[in-house]
């Protein structure tokens, strides 16, 4: 997708910014669609000119394009070539094989420590690696240190009950490890966690269900024995504690005794001090630009969260969310009256202009890390995307959002003469099926890119 005029290229789907402005109002002004509070803004980049304002200096919930205004001012105050270094210190003595003192885990917010998108699990390899520079045992303490940010897991505005099972909704902190999720596993009756021992089972499946995974039901015909298996994921209370406990875990896996407590610094009087300390394993993570894309494309709310509050020096929501708009001011956007209160759009409380967003659209169409921020979005029809079942054949890449009776759609799509429209789309306080919105974003988005009216869908 181009920012620049082919003038080479012709199309019989032509048509003036004044026609295409009165394609799209047909579209919103169907009497068959579904009531709903509408804020758009179509800007082609090429010219600078607003296609379709409406209701575009109105406050809506944004849902996941919140990660569009994350991602973006991240990768202009970091730069798509950072990285998080998560450290593992030893304040102590070692005498024939054993470490005695403090193993502290020191945390950056780095959201890809160990998690499910990374192959390999970096307390399983620091364990080993400690197994084969002669350790044996650990006496003293495993602490993890969350300090990197503020102790608020989450943000306001969050539904109680995403935060209690649902997976896509995982406790934030300084130090995370697997997602902050922790996998329960049903076998031969038995249940299991890793790491083990780390929760209480109180067994109510139809309870459990509710969390990412899948459980399976096996019956051998002609008997009534039942097989339970399967795996399902549950977000973590303590991430803090939940990585410790799983470094204990990998130490003995690796061959290593331990007796030690698992610590959170915030249990501790003093937390320590590293000034001159020299770390004895590092992890270091993907570049930044790789990480938009597992936020933009998979919609990762973790990793939202994690990159919001990486934009402060001490990890907090407040913050952040002036670091956002900020960079909101600096596109040239109005950000009175914004309301940022997280990094993913899970809240609830999240106020977002279709202006504003569109500001930031164009000002990351012009910026350095353009290329990084463009090849985070979802393409249309892209595998594994949030677009993977939407608009095939379209030149379209944009972030969807979703919430209670709010459906969103963002992006840059390429326009019949070659040139550059960027959209925002975002639907507030519907009662109709969410199917019917999200058919007339595409719709919307089809004219922008072919000139001509699309064809009403069929039910």
């Amino acid at each position: 997708m181009s920012a620049s005029v082919d003038s080479a290229v012709t199309s019989p789907a032509r048509v003036s910014d004044a026609e295409m402005a009165t394609i799209l109002a047909e579209i919103l002004d169907d009497p068959d669609l579904p009531r709903a509070i509408w804020g758009i803004h179509v800007q082609d980049l090429t010219t600078s000119r607003t296609l379709l304002a409406r209701n575009a200096d109105l406050t809506l919930l944004p849902a996941s394009t919140m990660k569009l205004l994350t991602t973006a001012t991240a990768l202009d105050a970091l730069g798509p070539d950072f990285r998080y270094t998560t450290q593992l210190f030893h304040f102590g003595d070692e005498v024939g094989g054993t470490l005695r003192g403090d193993l502290v885990i020191r945390g950056a917010g780095d959201p890809t420590f160990g998690s499910e998108w990374v192959s390999a699990d970096p307390l399983k390899n620091w364990a080993e690696a400690l197994y084969e520079a002669g350790v044996r045992r650990v006496e003293g303490r495993i602490i993890g240190d969350d300090d990197r940010f503020e102790d608020a897991a989450y943000a306001e505005g969050w539904d109680v009950s995403h935060i209690a099972t649902e997976s896509y909704a995982p406790a934030s902190g300084g130090l995370a490890w697997g997602d902050n999720l922790m996998a329960v596993r049903f076998r031969g009756g038995e249940v299991s966690v890793d790491p083990p021992g780390f929760v209480e089972f109180v067994t109510d499946l139809a309870a459990e269900r509710r969390g990412g995974g899948r459980l399976r039901v096996g019956r051998t015909v002609g008997t009534n024995k039942v097989t339970l298996s399967g795996t399902i994921q549950l977000p973590v209370e303590n991430p803090t504690l939940y990585a410790a406990t799983a470094f204990a875990d990998r130490l003995a896996d690796a061959g290593i005794a331990v007796d030690a407590a698992i610590v959170d610094v915030d249990e501790m009087a003093t937390a320590p001090s590293y000034e001159g300390a020299e770390p004895l394993r590092a992890y270091v993570s993907p570049p930044l630009r790789e990480i938009v894309q597992r936020i933009n494309r998979k919609s990762d709310n973790l990793y939202a969260e994690h990159l919001f509050r990486t934009l402060s020096s001490n990890g907090s929501t407040e913050a952040s969310a002036r670091r956002v708009k900020d960079f909101l001011a600096s596109a040239g956007a109005q950000t009175d009256g914004l309301n940022i209160v997280d990094g993913s759009g899970l809240s609830r409380k999240d106020m977002i202009t279709p202006e504003a967003m569109g500001a930031l659209l164009a000002r990351m169409n012009q910026h350095p890390a353009s290329g990084a921020f463009r090849q985070s979005l979802p393409q249309g029809g892209g595998a594994g995307s949030t677009l993977r079942n939407r608009m095939r054949n379209v030149p379209v890449r944009a972030k969807t959002g979703s919430l209670q009776a709010v459906r969103a759609l963002a992006g840059y799509v390429e326009g019949p003469r070659g040139q550059t429209l960027a959209f925002v789309l975002m639907a507030n306080n519907y009662t109709a099926p969410d199917r019917n919105i999200t058919q007339a974003m595409d719709r919307i988005v089809d004219a922008l890119a072919s000139g001509e009216r699309p064809p009403a869908d069929e039910e």
